[in-house]
């Protein structure tokens, strides 16, 4: 029997899933974020190692088999390839965990397209505490944005945060007409005085990439109640990944002629009152995109993609029965 390891990594959390070659979904698990530049203990790639060192076997006793039975795994680890010196560190940091080496190692948007797509040439689109889109055609990948939140990470969760708090601020002074965007995160943030804001964000949050991306749900509410600049906001976010689109269409050289399939991950573009503006944006476009939902999770898209890298491939049909079980994991690995 064939067995697939997939892991989607994330500043989140990691996400495991085996799967048989029969499309048999054998276990998930989840583990703590192996985001390396983040780590609040300075641990470096030697966090990579750890969590992987913990999770793997975890979700192999749980399946009943040994790492040494896994055919074929994909490991999508966040900022794969963004710090030059550290990919052969990376590339060796499952080697412990697995004992043996038939197993690759790439940056998890990887995971997300493979996913969402079903390995079918096209371009995803992650809107979450980031953004950048991932696409391939014919055998080449491009990545464009994921430039991070000082300078890049366009139409994501931590961009329409900011935004959002701009909005916010600009309003209680005056520069701006007052908005329910006010009422909103005055309630979300649980604020005696607007000066607070000042206090939660910059010394009990110090700035928090996450804490300031999950703003994007009451900022996406406000303008559902009627919001003047939290619609802009959202229309704004919906351009620029429209913008990352366009050029990944355009650096892949796909004919002005051919209908590109494009899918999403990420929890900006789960709202739909983001996903519509997006879907609407796209198809005002001069060339056409065909708008797709998610056929598996980017933990799935892992497993599927261990297995391309294999020369194997998995039935689709029995995948896609169980699907949803690989999107909700079932086997937590503790911290530490």
């Amino acid at each position: 029997m064939t067995i697939f390891l997939g892991v989607d990594g994330g500043g989140s959390g990691t996400a495991l899933c085996l799967v048989t070659g029969d499309g048999e979904v054998l276990a998930t698990a989840d583990a703590p974020s192996c985001y390396y530049l983040d780590s609040a203990e300075g641990e470096g790639v030697s966090l990579v190692k750890r969590v992987l060192a913990e999770a793997v076997p975890r979700i192999c006793a749980s399946a009943g088999i040994e790492p040494a039975a896994i055919t074929s795994a994909f490991f999508g680890l966040p900022a794969y390839g963004e710090v030059s010196a550290d990919v052969p560190l990376l590339d060796a940091a499952p080697r412990t965990a697995l004992g043996h080496d038939r197993y690759s190692c790439g940056n998890d948007m990887v995971c997300a397209w493979a996913g969402s797509l079903g390995l079918a040439d096209g371009i995803n689109v992650i809107s979450g505490t980031g953004s950048m889109t991932y696409g391939r055609y014919g055998g080449n990948g491009v990545r464009v944005g994921g430039w991070g939140e000082l300078f890049g990470d366009e139409g994501s969760g931590y961009w329409i945060g900011v935004q959002g708090l701009r909005a916010f601020a600009q309003m209680s002074d005056g520069r701006l007409p007052p908005g329910p965007l006010l009422a909103v995160l005055r309630e979300e943030l649980e604020l005696t005085s607007d000066l607070d804001l000042l206090d939660v964000v910059l010394n009990r949050w110090r700035g928090s990439r996450r804490k300031v991306a999950a703003l994007s749900r009451p900022i996406v509410r406000a303008a559902g109640l009627g919001d003047v600049e939290g619609a802009r906001i959202v229309g704004d976010a919906a351009t620029e990944l429209v913008r990352l689109v366009e050029t990944t269409r355009s650096r892949l050289d796909f004919t002005p002629a051919e209908t590109v399939p494009v899918s999403y991950s990420g929890g900006v573009l789960t709202a739909p009152e983001v996903l519509q503006p997006f879907a609407n944006a796209l198809a005002a476009q001069s060339q056409a995109y065909d708008l797709r939902t998610p056929l598996y999770s980017p933990v799935v898209g892992a497993a599927l993609y261990a297995a391309a890298q294999a020369g194997e491939s998995l039935n689709a049909h029995t995948l896609i029965d169980n699907s949803r079980r690989a999107s909700a994991p079932v086997d937590r690995v503790p911290e530490g």
